[in-house]
């Protein structure tokens, strides 16, 4: 098979591995379509997490080929998505259920091979059976970054008839618009770029704030908007000295960007202000990953989150090159390990049968 190597930092390269043999409890999938990240770019460049030689490649669909020792789900033939995070399911957080704080977590992609290939095994657990979900391999393959911004907008508290503002309209920016509309939620997006501003409102935003103006808070005012939760995802200095500036009393803010350099704040004003400071890492499988698919359910066409897939040979100059330099003109870079040339992105409705 081919896979997607990083070897060091800066050295990528598309090579021919054997097909994996899945261990106990591991399944072994055929990958079809996988997603790449803003921060499979920042480990290409400067490696913060990951242990190479490493297949990178987090955020993948495809079908079970073969069964572990002491596997019998999901079947071989099962269409599944993973939420590539790897946790122990024995430690103090992994029993509350935070497997995301698990002490030995690890991610398949980083830490362990990743789906940037044309076979990848994993944990069985961390597999969900999406075969019935009715949804093509291209859109399935936004399952795991939709996951994330269904843990952020858990996390967050956020209800039906509150405020939302989200700051920075990216890969998982505009998936927390369309999670954080879902619960009932009014959404005011904030972007530098009025395309990614139309995208927020297709995505359910009710109003959108077009970033380097007036002042955030005062964009704001102007709108009537008190916000009960600000989304800080740009990661920028800029973009959490806005939020800052426009949380009100009471407020609940999530820096989801994580930001590069240290931060000073004014801890006098969190505390008279009674803000909630919310952090939010990965996501917990369990309660997040299925109702990311149901999420994605609920919309016919992501054309305009991923309009096309590269091939293998074209993930670093079409993709990990324009993430790291700012110039990516999608939302969601996608591959397919199996083609030789782009294709367009097929969003269509799909069915997965099961093979025999």
């Amino acid at each position: 098979m081919r896979a997607a190597v990083l070897r060091a930092l800066g050295d990528l390269r598309i090579e021919e591995r054997p097909v994996p043999v899945p261990g106990p409890g591991e399944a072994l999938v055929r990958v079809t379509v996988c997603g790449v990240c803003g921060t499979d770019a920042v480990e290409f460049d400067r490696g913060l997490l990951s242990s190479p030689p490493v297949v990178l490649g987090h955020e993948f669909t495809g079908v079970v080929e073969r069964l572990g020792e002491g596997v019998s789900e999901p079947p071989v033939g099962a269409t599944v998505v993973c939420g590539a995070g790897i946790s122990c399911g024995t430690c103090r957080q992994c029993q509350r259920g935070r497997t995301n704080l698990c002490r030995t977590y690890r991610t398949a992609g980083f830490q362990a091979d990743g789906g940037l290939a044309g076979y990848v095994a994993v944990p069985a657990g961390i597999l969900l059976d999406v075969t019935d979900a009715g949804l093509a391999d291209d859109t399935l393959a936004l399952a795991q970054p939709m996951s994330i911004a269904v843990h952020v907008v858990r996390r967050s508290g956020l209800a039906a008839g509150d405020e939302a503002v989200v700051v920075g309209i990216g890969g998982i920016g505009a998936f927390i618009v369309l999670a954080a509309a879902a619960t009932g939620a009014r959404v005011t997006a904030v972007a530098r770029d009025p395309e990614r501003l139309a995208l927020a409102t297709r995505l359910g935003a009710a109003d959108g704030v077009l970033a380097g103006g007036m002042p955030l808070a005062e964009a704001l005012r102007e709108r009537g908007v008190e916000p009960d939760v600000l989304f800080e995802v740009s990661a920028s200095p800029e973009g959490l000295a806005e939020v800052l500036q426009a949380a009100p009393r009471g407020a609940v803010i999530v820096p989801v960007g994580v930001q590069k350099e240290p931060t000073a704040v004014m801890l006098r004003d969190w505390t008279l202000r009674e803000y909630s400071v919310v952090g939010s890492v990965a996501h917990v499988f369990a309660d997040d990953m299925p109702e990311a698919v149901r999420l994605l359910a609920t919309r016919e066409d992501w054309s305009d989150v991923a309009s096309e897939v590269l091939p293998l040979d074209l993930l670093l100059e079409r993709g990990l090159r324009p993430l790291l330099e700012g110039r990516s003109t999608q939302i969601k870079t996608l591959v397919d390990p199996w083609i030789d040339e782009p294709r367009p992105a097929a969003h269509r409705r799909a069915e997965h049968p099961r093979a025999d």
